[in-house]
């Protein structure tokens, strides 16, 4: 077998995806809310024999690896990557696709990371740094859990050890590991003489370093206390990282909430110390894609805990970021549902996304990492009272201010409305509560706020938000016919005896959408075992053929056949438009489908749904037919053709009478 094979055949879906979302049974398969999109009643389906998910709101499904891929937003290699070590398989580096540039990085980034590691407790020259970390309230499991590590105050040495293990001079480079020495051809280490902290994606890799000043040379450095890695293929500064979120993703999706501090040092003792759901944005101001990664992927709920030394007007702009990323979210997504209710059906459209962003406050001064070590109740007590940032933003606006003078006044209602407003724009509701709160803390009328709100006008960024317009972001409406299709077709996986009643009662051309009728087309010539040098496709669905036929459906085999496009009939025929590469895919769906909607029927109450299904199909293509006729038959006595009126007149009187007896036996 090959990796992907191997790593299947060990790994079980519902294993794999109860790491991530919460699975319920629903006879012999599982079903689960979608973690793509927002549902309240659960659409999304795994079937364990056959190994494969499907959510049916979202139209999103796959194996194990198409949804590892979807949930940590990685590529195939990177899935392959991040699941062999649960499956216990080894991934052979003579492999080219794992051999790419990104996982040699990847790799020179780990092994760099071990080195660091194994240095710190083995070499002498770390004594220092080892007292450090004790110091600082590090236990010896928690650097062990966290690889930190020390760089010697050496030019070389990681440089030698990583080419001694076959890594080139430019992939060390690139990785952000070593500088090249000006004038020269050679490379030195960039990280000397320094705690080394690793900073690794959501899956866990290693793809930068922050390295610390050893307590021993901070009085003379002059490169800085603190040193990070250089933008790399694998490392993008301003990009969608979270300190700590390979450890702590779980536990946020299970406590429907994320913590996020500034520094590193407050996420390792967080974790320390049992708080798991602590991430840090590593200093700076949370970015766009970082607050979209955790409300997209994780949860929707976020407290962020301020800094010691953000204090005052600092604290108060952190904080309006914060509720800007959430309005401009709330509008870019309310935009995308009203341009989604034209032509297609957005995921979450008429659906506002609630996100609650709250502040929390440590008393005095502390910092994260201080308040946890010396007093963790006080820091509990500091996440249960964390105010919502509308909240947070009034109470500093009010704060130490006489509002008996107008001035205050006038400038606390100044400060306040500009936030208000922007609520207003994307969930009216929430605007109309926070004015009723600042009108009772500025003690005037909810009206007076209102009338001045009318002033305000919206800059650029909020009307025109940005809009992703992508298909993949979008599901097509499905006509009711589609459905029905799909839901017959999904009755005949599941109960073959059915399909005997099928072929007698339905016309190929009576079934909706392409692919649906494919399907059932193939379906057809696999159990007959003809090709096309033997019969033609008209004779296939017969009423003759039709009473000889009779199978039991093995899903895998059909499956295999139709991942075999050669197998297909008419697949190579390029006189007809056939899409028959999705129809291993458009199989699984239909499987789940049926599981999800009739996984509790018997062959009676599916034989009734069959036949509701078929005479409503039946009706509805008589219905068509029936004023396209009407159509041809004007068009034809303008052009006073009288034998073609005279069969489209048969075919009319032919198809009104077999409406007639649909009618009749429903």
């Amino acid at each position: 077998m090959n990796p992907s094979e191997e790593i299947k055949s060990k790994l079980d879906i519902v294993d794999v995806l109860r790491e991530y979302i919460q699975l319920k049974p629903a006879g012999i398969n599982f079903r689960a809310n979608c973690p793509f999109h927002n549902e309240k009643s659960p659409s999304f389906m795994v079937s364990p024999e056959k190994q494969i998910w499907h959510c049916f709101g979202c139209a999103k499904g796959g194996d194990i690896f198409s949804f590892v891929m979807e949930m940590e937003g990685i590529s195939f290699v990177e899935a392959l990557r991040l699941l062999a070590p649960k499956a216990g398989v080894e991934l052979k580096s003579q492999d080219p696709k794992l051999n790419s540039e990104r996982n040699r990085l990847l790799d020179a980034m780990n092994l760099a990371s071990k080195y660091y590691h194994h240095i710190l407790k083995e070499s002498k020259s770390a004594v220092g740094t080892r007292d450090y970390l004790k110091n600082r309230g590090l236990t010896e499991e928690t650097i062990e859990e966290w690889q930190i590590g020390y760089s010697p105050d050496n030019w070389e040495d990681l440089v030698n050890f990583l080419k001694s293990r076959g890594f080139r001079d430019n992939e060390i480079f690139t990785a952000g590991l070593s500088i090249k020495k000006e004038g020269t051809s050679r490379f030195y280490n960039r990280f000397r003489g320094r705690v080394m902290f690793p900073i690794r994606d959501q899956n866990g890799s290693v793809v930068a370093f922050t390295a610390r000043v050893s307590p021993e040379k901070e009085a003379t450095e002059t490169m800085g206390k603190y040193i990070n890695s250089p933008q790399t293929p694998i490392y993008d500064k301003g990009g969608r990282l979270l300190f700590g979120l390979d450890r702590a993703k779980n536990k946020i999706r299970a406590e429907d909430m994320a913590i996020v501090v500034e520094g590193q040092m407050d996420v390792i003792t967080a974790h320390q110390h049992g708080f798991n759901n602590v991430i840090a944005s590593s200093g700076t101001a949370l970015s766009d894609e970082q607050f979209s990664l955790i409300i997209d992927r994780y949860t929707r709920n976020i407290a962020f805990a301020l800094d010691a030394d953000s204090a005052g007007q600092s604290a108060v702009d952190r904080a309006r970021k914060l509720l800007s990323l959430k309005e401009r979210k709330l509008r870019v997504r309310l935009e995308e549902g009203r341009y989604g209710s034209e032509k297609f059906k957005f995921i979450d459209a008429n659906k506002n996304l609630n996100i609650n962003i709250k502040i929390i406050e440590i008393p005095n001064g502390k910092d994260p990492d201080e308040c946890i070590k010396n007093n963790p109740e006080e820091w509990i007590r500091a996440v249960e009272n964390s105010k919502d940032v509308m909240e947070y933003i009034i109470d500093k606006a009010v704060e130490n201010k006489d509002l008996e003078n107008i001035e205050n006044h006038r400038k606390v209602k100044a400060d306040v409305l500009i936030d208000i407003y922007k609520l207003g724009q994307s969930n009216r509701s929430e605007q109309d509560f926070w004015i009723k709160k600042l009108s009772e803390k500025l003690k005037v009328s909810e009206t007076s706020i209102r009338s001045d709100l009318v002033n305000y006008k919206p800059d650029d960024e909020w009307l025109n938000p940005k809009i992703d317009n992508r298909e993949d972001s979008m599901l097509k409406i499905l006509s009711r016919e589609e459905l029905l299709s799909e839901s017959l077709l999904s009755l005949i996986m599941k109960f073959p005896e059915h399909l005997n009643y099928v072929l007698s009662n339905i016309q190929l051309d009576q079934l909706s959408g392409q692919a649906n009728k494919d399907l059932y087309k193939n379906l057809i010539i696999y159990y007959n075992k003809v090709t096309e040098s033997t019969v033609s496709p008209e004779l296939l669905i017969d009423q003759q053929t039709a009473q000889n036929f009779s199978f039991s459906i093995n899903y895998r085999d059909f499956r295999e056949w139709l991942s075999n496009a050669d197998n297909q009939f008419l697949a190579n025929r390029t006189n007809n438009i056939y899409n028959n590469k999705n129809q291993p895919e458009l199989l699984d769906r239909l499987a789940l489908l049926a599981e999800k909607d009739f996984f509790d029927y018997d062959s009676l109450q599916a034989k009734a749904e069959i036949i509701k299904i078929t005479s409503s199909l039946r009706k509805n293509y008589l219905h068509t037919r029936l004023k396209e006729i009407e159509q041809l038959i004007a068009q034809s006595e303008k052009e006073k053709d009288d034998n073609k009126m005279k069969m489209l007149l048969e075919e009319f009187k032919s198809l009104a009478e077999e409406l007639k007896e649909v009618d009749f036996n429903q």
